[in-house]
């Protein structure tokens, strides 16, 4: 996982980047949880994330917003985090121009930031978001929601609750042919504690139907 430092917009941001070895493979861009309970690129769940969309041949970057860990600046509640996540993906496009597609995927503040950066982006075409704060954060602002994805959620929950996501989705408009999948993992808490491996496999499988070509690959 080699380490890359990106010039961000209050200065560097560290980063993991793994390329892929097909030039035209898509890429995934993981966005940690809030910074200031502790959120970074080495999240478990962030990096679970990031190991997934590796195992499927992604060329895949997580990075650390600013202040956090070795990346420069101080949290700015939201506004200058997505000016992080811009320059990152700008910066993983930039190595991979030949790329057919483009993904986002987020934990959390990280699925907040990620989806707000879909909304700037048309190239991006797909998302994964894990616990998205709903209970914080309003999303109107997908009006209307611009690319297909999953939204993935702990049934055990007690900090957000499904059915507060449901509600949420529900709401969300959508343009023709778009497509939010919403899933559930029974007994799952808010961080999945637990329930790890229920999470990457629900990922995986929403991921063999959206981009089947991306078959996970084992060691022989």
């Amino acid at each position: 996982m080699p380490e890359v430092i990106i010039n961000g917009p209050e200065g560097r941001l560290e980063a993991r980047y793994m390329p892929a070895i097909d030039p035209t493979a898509p890429i995934a861009l993981i966005l940690h949880p809030e910074p200031n309970f502790g959120g970074n690129m080495n999240n478990r769940v962030s990096f679970a994330m990031y190991k997934l969309f590796q195992a499927r041949g992604f060329s895949v970057m997580r990075f650390n917003f600013r202040g956090v860990g070795r990346s420069q600046g101080n949290y700015s509640g939201g506004e200058g985090e997505l000016s992080d996540a811009a320059t990152a993906l700008d910066w993983i496009q930039s190595q991979c121009p030949g790329a057919r597609s483009c993904w986002i995927a987020g934990f959390s503040f990280g699925a907040l930031i990620g989806m707000q950066l879909m909304m700037r982006r048309p190239e991006v075409v797909g998302f994964v978001s894990a616990t998205l704060p709903v209970h914080e954060h309003d999303f109107t602002f997908l009006a209307p929601c611009p690319s297909s994805g999953l939204v993935v959620h702990g049934g055990a929950d007690t900090v957000v609750l499904s059915e507060q996501v449901t509600a949420t989705i529900e709401k969300i408009p959508t343009q023709k042919g778009i497509e939010i999948d919403f899933r559930e993992i029974e007994d799952a808490n808010h961080f999945f504690t637990h329930h790890l491996e229920d999470l990457t496999d629900t990922i995986g499988d929403f991921l063999s139907t959206a981009e089947p070509d991306m078959v996970e690959q084992t060691d022989d």
